[in-house]
């Protein structure tokens, strides 16, 4: 079988990755070794950087909130203490998006399928292979061949039917935490050690109003409790005694009883139990999430403690970074150093995810020492103080790219926030702009006008729309990443310079790429 590129992995992240590539008209398999969807309770936040990135590719809907409104704001913690506000600007959609993780699979999975990906469902990867190793474009390299050099990567994986061979010119690997890719291409990773314990699960409690909803701390470790429908109770543990000694061991209803009473101080009874697990602070940072010709994006990259919501969403900002860059590599359009630019701009930000939930468990130790840092800490959240520096690194909001020219200019590396444009064709906003899935031109009246003709060469690529002046943005022109972030403006290195090392020349590259957008599936409801 062959592929333009394989995903290994049919997690969200994984089915993300091939939605977006086979939107772009890339030849897309994914292997994924569950049969189905599963529906063991897993993240459910997405926050809002995450969010805004899949409203400006279409997957979630555009905000229908009025664009010179107050930014919207919406409750959250720190460190289980309470008071935190995560907040986006207006126009925006809502920061937090609350959806169970098998169904934010299910949807872009019917994005992938319906976009032309292949979906091979009870697959498991066992083999990753790649040759030559890819060392940068060679001699013989001529743009448009899409391949950045020579080589490709062969997968094999076992099927219902047998041994399954893929070969593809990239490997994109999805596969979680132990991940098949990352261990088969050698990336290797730095690790901080499990401290604490931890465990999950969802019961029946034979009193239900023995354990209230909500984060409960107490001298021994914490308890999160949250009532579903039906009765059912779903728990997490927190013991900072230490790591557990038999990480592997599964989890009984008993151990979970056990550790449930013993850190609320009293008998809690339950029963029926299902999806029992355990989980640590281990954290793990590949050191590069890319070789040659594979890349590794969400869990096979980074694994962080869960605290605060953030795993989905740096998996699904490592997705929406990758696929339209790997999208134009493979249709030729890409220039030399862009792939490179994934790992550049991703890995910072994953580390600065881990440090945080790092300083959040800190925060959540026992000790007397710790009781009064963490009244501190409540204090100044309910006095609304810091709250913008906290709000937009849990969210990602202060994320701003590094600048890859050598000469940044003005706004380069930060997000276009979603302002109202008017076209000729009338009044838009930055997130209808982008749905079309193209690097996007602004230019702003007729001062914005003076850089048409240096984008020339990759009219191909780029989408080119003339827009009025507005204070919301104040700039002559804009070239925006399909993933909302501004790659240059004017007042550093000049237009054509920054193009060139990005893109190819749209002219040698052929027809223009563009991505399905929003219409090629229902949107998230």
């Amino acid at each position: 079988m062959q592929a333009q590129v394989a995903v290994v992995g049919g997690g969200p992240v994984g089915m993300l990755v091939a939605a977006e590539l086979a939107g772009y008209g890339v030849d897309t398999v994914l292997l994924e070794p569950k049969s189905r969807v599963s529906e063991r309770p897993k993240a459910t936040t997405l926050h809002a950087r995450a969010v805004q990135g899949l409203a400006r590719r279409g997957h979630v809907p555009r905000p229908v909130a009025p664009y010179d409104g107050e930014v919207a704001g919406l409750p959250f913690h720190f460190a289980g203490l309470p008071g935190l506000v995560i907040t986006a600007p207006a126009g925006e959609p809502e920061p937090i998006l609350k959806l169970p993780q098998a169904e934010l699979e299910r949807l872009f999975e019917l994005r992938a399928r319906a976009a032309g990906a292949r979906i091979l469902r009870g697959h498991r990867v066992t083999e990753v292979r790649q040759e030559p190793t890819w060392a940068g474009p060679g001699p013989g390299y001529e743009p448009g061949d899409g391949d950045l050099g020579g080589g490709g990567v062969q997968v094999m994986a076992e099927g219902p039917d047998g041994l399954v061979s893929v070969d593809a010119r990239y490997v994109v690997g999805a596969d979680g935490a132990r991940s098949t890719v990352r261990e088969q291409v050698g990336i290797a990773c730095d690790t901080h050690p499990a401290t604490v314990s931890a465990l999950m699960g969802t019961v029946t409690l034979t009193e239900p109003a023995a354990l209230s909803g909500g984060w409960h701390q107490t001298a021994r470790g914490w308890i999160v409790v949250k009532h579903a429908p039906g009765g059912v109770t779903h728990l997490r543990t927190l013991n900072c005694a230490g790591a557990h000694s038999g990480r592997h061991l599964p989890v009984t209803l008993d151990e979970l009883c056990r550790e449930v009473s013993w850190i609320a101080g009293r008998e809690i009874a339950m029963e029926a139990p299902c999806w029992l697990s355990r989980f640590s602070d281990f954290s793990r940072l590949a050191r590069s999430f890319r070789a040659g010709r594979v890349f590794l994006v969400g869990d096979a990259a980074h694994v962080h403690f869960p605290i605060g919501g953030q795993g989905l969403s740096a998996g699904v900002r490592d997705a929406l970074n990758l696929g339209w860059k790997l999208a134009l590599a493979v249709h030729g359009s890409a220039g030399a150093a862009l792939l490179d630019t994934y790992d550049l701009e991703c890995r910072p930000v994953a580390r600065r995810v881990i440090d945080n939930t790092r300083a959040q468990l800190a925060l959540m130790r026992p000790g007397p020492e710790l009781d009064a840092l963490r009244g501190v800490f409540t204090g100044m959240l309910a006095a609304g103080r810091d709250h913008g520096h906290l709000s937009d690194m849990i969210s990602a909001q202060d994320t701003v790219l590094p600048e890859h020219t050598g000469c940044p200019s003005p706004g380069a590396g930060r997000f276009l926030r979603n302002a109202v444009l008017t076209t000729g064709a009338g009044e838009t906003d930055v997130i209808g702009l982008l749905q079309e899935g193209r690097p996007l031109l602004l230019l702003f009246g007729d001062k914005g006008e003076r850089h048409r003709d240096a984008a020339r060469d990759w009219a191909g690529i780029l989408r080119v729309v003339r827009v009025q002046p507005t204070p919301d943005v104040p700039y002559d022109a804009l070239l925006v990443r399909p993933d909302g972030y501004i790659a240059w403006a004017p007042g550093g290195e000049n237009l054509a310079t920054v193009l060139s090392v990005y893109f190819t020349g749209g002219t040698r590259a052929g027809a223009p790429v563009t991505a399905a957008g929003g219409g090629h599936a229902r949107p998230v409801s």
